[in-house]
């Protein structure tokens, strides 16, 4: 089983770059960014999390941005989004995002995507919150298209464009893994078409988490990767995440200062040891 971090990376925490290198010097396999591009100020939406919104939602790098950073300083490290809110992006321009990433890092890229709980948010961008998870769908497909096709065109209800060139094409053949977030009734349909992997937040939705991975894998026909995002440091929650099957952890780690972030990865390495 592999081993990595899921965290915000904001302007007043830790660097991407210092944050890549001691993850790798410590055995870590992974770092997974989330992202958010604003938080409006009058909120309606509840955070999933709890009645206040921690400050470091408001303040966080682009995910792209600080990957290609720790991928800079890194070798074997993969970076990954965790999640990318894909509804709020253009997929041409994210599958360029994605592929040049994949370049930079030598084939370590990983395309988490989800579909997002902040409706102002993505009403900002001129995302209709009741169609979300079909403009989801089809903003995959074609992201695949742009990275797969020497020509791709896509034809669809919310994405639509003629044959087009569209480079780099990513390292990882025949595209970077596209995990897909959540714990909803309808995820597995999502994993099934169009994704290449799940990761669900731990403990929201994964009650049932051993009989869900292997629901999902008899659906699919195939071992599906699993990646558990979010979950807590503690030697008993890794045993039993490992007897469920899953295949990568990813470990919640708060957004600190340098300093304090060094220290609390010396105290999560030694799980994986």
């Amino acid at each position: 089983m592999k081993f990595g971090v899921s965290t915000f990376v904001t302007d007043d925490g830790i660097g991407p770059a210092a944050l890549g290198r001691a993850l790798e010097e410590r055995g870590f396999d992974s770092l997974f960014l989330a992202e958010h591009s604003h938080i409006p100020v009058s909120r309606e939406s509840p955070w999933p999390g709890g009645p206040e919104l921690p400050r470091h939602y408001y303040r966080t790098l682009d995910p792209f941005v600080a990957l290609a950073a720790a991928a800079t300083v890194t070798e074997r490290l993969l970076v990954g989004t965790g999640i990318a809110l894909i509804i709020q992006r253009d997929p041409i321009h994210l599958a360029k995002e994605v592929a040049s990433l994949d370049l930079v890092s030598g084939g370590r890229a990983i395309l988490g995507v989800g579909a997002g709980w902040n409706r102002e948010e993505m009403r900002n961008h001129g995302t209709e919150p009741k169609t979300r998870m079909r403009l989801l769908r089809e903003r995959v497909l074609a992201i695949k298209q742009l990275w797969t096709e020497e020509e791709a065109e896509f034809h669809g209800e919310f994405v639509d464009f003629d044959p087009v060139f569209s480079y780099p094409k990513p390292v990882q053949q025949p595209n970077p893994p596209v995990y897909i977030g959540g714990s909803g009734p309808t995820t597995f349909d999502r994993v099934v078409e169009f994704g290449d992997g799940w990761m669900p937040i731990l403990g929201r939705g994964t009650d049932n988490f051993p009989e869900q991975v292997a629901e999902l894998r008899e659906r699919a026909g195939r071992r599906v990767p699993v990646t558990v995002f979010g979950a807590v440091p503690k030697p008993e929650i890794v045993a039993d995440l490992e007897a469920a099957g899953a295949d990568h952890v990813l470990f919640n780690l708060p957004t600190e200062p340098e300093a304090e972030t060094l220290t609390r990865l010396d105290g999560i390495a030694t799980l994986i040891k």
